[in-house]
């Protein structure tokens, strides 16, 4: 029978149009199955919704079945205390044996308190419930499904616009939107978008409001998400019109439940919140079954509430009737009122309602998954595309739907202000321009180079890395004035300045770790990491013996071997043959040398008189040639060309022979050196320019070098025949540009500094071609160009 009646659910409608109109009193000769409350607010537009839907519900629940339920609305104007006082009463006096609503989570908690106590079902309406609640409430049930997911959707509306920066407002006042708040800020956080501001909107009427917002609009970020009740983002968005924050350049997101009631507002109201992009509750408004209840809604809605300018029903009407269908039907099923049947029944209904599947699991219906995207306009809105979970945005929902993952791909969306481009979502502070800066001890002048000249009071820039900041400036996609200001300390100091508000930005520092507390980075922009560079020395160091020094000690005595072994061979073949060869024991030891050592100075020799004897010369004939050739021309190379090796070959030998080591000055090298690669702090010498470590070299004072990449590449570059790089490459650091910590800018500026590098298009082409030798296109040259500020 229980499946038989979730197969007629979508019949009620045809029925109750063939009955005609009717209310739950007109049939009085049917018997009363029970009693059924209701705990809303009956001054909010959702409380009116749902009083209509529940209404409408049971009105059509008797027209199907011929089974009738008596009503009990009780108002909880919008207060905890009030909605629990509610729930005794119809609990106590009533005798209900379930109860609808509240709305809210917080008046939820109280009533699902005194309904488990006793043992009086109670389907919420709240959109939050959190997980642990059933298992303290047993009689609790969630008919409305969580809305957490919206989030998501968020998420992918931002990063849809390439958005990376975001302000969140709130209700504080609210656990369920304390717990939106959370999972907003997680996964915006997750997805890589900094949260520039949070604001925890005040009660209603407080006077903060405006100076709160005066805050934010004073800020970088133009990226608003909103998640607030009706009247808090009615008057958030009248303020912030005041205030012209809903002007080109600014962008408000909304979430539900508020887009959910878009539809119920006025027109004056709706002037205040053009542009706003909202993600709304999605349930399928097509079908009999809609169509009946969309007329019939309409119709008692504006009876009962003639002011409302509005009368179409909403996500919270559709929750509420099918809410009401599923307690009929579970209490027409059930004859033992007070045992825990009711519960059960309820929890094993399974059918599709005019807001979705109705289908329990831990005694809440599955996550919404699909939500609408709408865009107000005008007197209304209008209905944008829809975002799905886990496939993305589509025109439709249906099996003809094409998910793409930006929503640029669902058409043109109205902004505040009214413009057709897409708002940056930042704005920046244009009274002054941008500081940066620049460091005066480079120890790489090609890279930064900066001239005071105190007679004209005048400081000139120049370098390869000024060029780079100026021609990224100039491709990103708006005008952005700075001024260049030298700094003469440590680069850790300098970007401390950035933390420190002294400078909004700062060039031409090394990309480490520990400096990431005081700023951010762009990508960098040269080959990161730490080289260590030594002298050269010959292989040759006593030239009266380079005839020895073609061949290794152990060549020699193979060589030597070979001679004896060959000689010995020969004198045992043809002393026999050959009287002259006999003797005393020193003839025929010389006989024997002579004979192995004849074929390095001829290759003819003497006549031999054994076929074994000429077989064996002619393998050695044949070694002899190899021998005297490779000889030849090893000595030749090192005749012609200097033969150069590394004083040293790695870190270890260098660490171990306790040798002074140099490294640049004000740069993060020093603690590098020292606390990383563990070298004593009496070995260390600093040298602020290149030409000084040549020197220092040459003077002995120091036996190795740690430079960075680019200024390694420039020094080996000058002086590539006295100095060598050893051992692998420390994968530290690579010059980039510091900003202040979720600066806004930053996005910008590593995608135009990446186009800078994909196009080639440095605008200092000439600059660069000087250096070709370096083998890195970024850092090859010091920059032709000059600036002074």
């Amino acid at each position: 029978m229980g499946s038989l009646h979730m197969l007629l659910v979508p019949l009620f409608c045809l029925m109750s149009t063939a009955f005609g109109k009717a209310s739950v009193d007109d049939g009085m000769h049917a018997k009363m199955k029970g009693t059924i409350g209701l705990i809303t607010d009956n001054n909010s537009r959702n409380g009116k919704e749902e009083i209509v839907a529940v209404k409408m519900a049971m009105e059509d629940f008797y027209h199907y079945s011929n089974q009738s339920f008596d009503l009990q609305i009780r108002d909880s104007h919008a207060d905890s205390l009030q909605a629990a006082l509610a729930a005794r009463d119809l609990i106590d006096t009533q005798k209900v044996e379930a109860i609808i609503g509240p709305d809210t989570w917080k008046e939820t908690t109280l009533v699902a308190d005194i309904c488990s106590q006793n043992v009086t079902p109670v389907l919420s309406l709240a959109d939050a419930t959190p997980d642990w609640s059933t298992l303290k409430w047993p009689y609790l049930v969630q008919i409305s499904p969580n809305q957490f997911k919206q989030t998501k959707a968020v998420v992918a509306i931002v990063q849809s616009f390439e958005w990376y920066n975001v302000n969140i407002i709130y209700d504080d006042t609210d656990s369920s939107s304390t717990r939106m708040f959370s999972h907003l800020y997680s996964d915006l956080s997750v997805s890589g978008v900094h949260i520039s501001n949070v604001l925890a909107i005040p009660p209603l009427g407080s006077s903060s409001l405006p100076q709160e917002l005066e805050k934010l609009r004073n800020g970088f970020c133009r990226v608003f998400v909103v998640n607030l009740s009706v009247s808090l983002a009615i008057n958030l968005f009248q303020t912030a019109k005041k205030l012209k924050m809903m002007e080109k350049g600014y962008v408000w997101i909304v979430t539900d439940p508020f887009t959910s009631l878009v539809h119920s507002l006025n027109s004056s109201t709706m002037s205040s919140m053009q542009g706003i992009v909202g993600v709304k509750s999605y349930f399928p408004e097509i079908g009999l079954q809609y169509e009946h209840f969309y007329s019939k809604f309409r119709k008692k809605f504006s009876s009962e509430n003639p002011h409302e300018l509005n009368n179409e029903p909403g996500i919270f009407a559709a929750r509420a009737y099918d809410a009401a269908w599923t307690l009929a039907l579970s209490m027409n099923q059930t004859t033992n009122k007070k045992d825990q049947t009711l519960l059960d029944k309820i929890l094993l209904n399974n059918f599709t309602g005019l807001s979705g599947k109705i289908h329990f699991i831990d005694q809440k219906l599955d996550p919404s998954d699909i939500f609408q995207i709408i865009n107000v306009m005008g007197k209304d809105y209008k209905e944008i595309g829809f975002w799905t979970n886990g496939l993305g945005f589509s025109n439709i929902i249906g099996q003809n739907s094409i998910f793409n993952s930006s929503m640029k791909e669902l058409g043109q969306v109205l902004w505040p202000g009214r413009p057709w481009g897409t708002p940056r979502g930042w704005i920046p502070v244009l009274d002054k321009p941008l500081r940066i800066g620049v460091p005066v001890l480079a120890t790489l002048k090609q890279s930064v180079s900066v001239i005071q000249d105190q007679t004209e009071n005048t400081t000139t820039f120049q370098g390869f890395t000024i060029d780079i900041f100026r021609a990224t400036m100039e491709l990103l996609p708006y005008h952005l004035p700075y001024k260049f200001y030298p700094f003469n300390d440590t680069y850790d100091n300098l970007v401390k300045q950035v933390y420190l508000k002294n400078f909004d930005a700062v060039i031409d520092v090394s990309i480490i770790s520990y400096r990431y507390q005081y700023a951010e980075f762009t990508q960098p922009y040269t080959d990161p990491g730490v080289v260590m560079v030594v002298p050269l020395r010959s292989k040759v160091d006593h030239r009266g013996w380079l005839f020895m020094k073609p061949f290794t000690k152990t060549m020699w005595v193979l060589i030597l071997a070979m001679i004896i072994y060959n000689g010995f061979i020969l004198w045992m073949l043809e002393r026999r043959h050959s009287p002259e060869i006999r003797g005393s024991m020193l003839n025929q030891t010389g006989t024997m040398a002579w004979l192995a050592l004849t074929p390095l100075v001829k290759l003819d020799g003497d006549k031999l008189h054994s076929n074994l004897s000429k077989m064996v010369m002619v393998v050695w004939l044949f070694v002899s040639l190899i021998i005297t050739q490779t000889y030849t021309a090893n000595l030749a190379s090192m005749l012609t060309a200097e033969r150069l090796e590394p004083t040293l070959d790695n870190i270890d030998q260098l660490r171990n022979s306790n040798i002074r080591v140099g490294y640049s000055s004000g740069s993060f090298l020093k603690h590098y050196v020292e606390n990383v690669l563990q070298f004593h702090a009496e070995n260390l010498r600093n040298y602020a320019e290149l030409e000084e470590y040549a020197e220092a070299f040459r003077r002995k004072e120091i036996g190795a070098a740690f430079l960075e990449a680019p200024a390694a590449k420039v020094f080996l570059a000058k002086y590539c025949r006295e100095f060598i790089q050893a051992g692998p490459l420390y994968k530290v650091g690579g010059f980039g540009f510091a900003f202040a910590r979720g600066s806004p800018l930053i996005p910008d500026v590593n995608k135009a500094l990446l186009h800078l590098v994909e196009i080639g298009k440095y605008g200092i082409q000439e600059s660069f071609s000087k250096f070709s030798d370096a083998q890195d296109p970024l850092i090859e040259a010091s920059a032709k160009h000059t600036y002074s500020e």
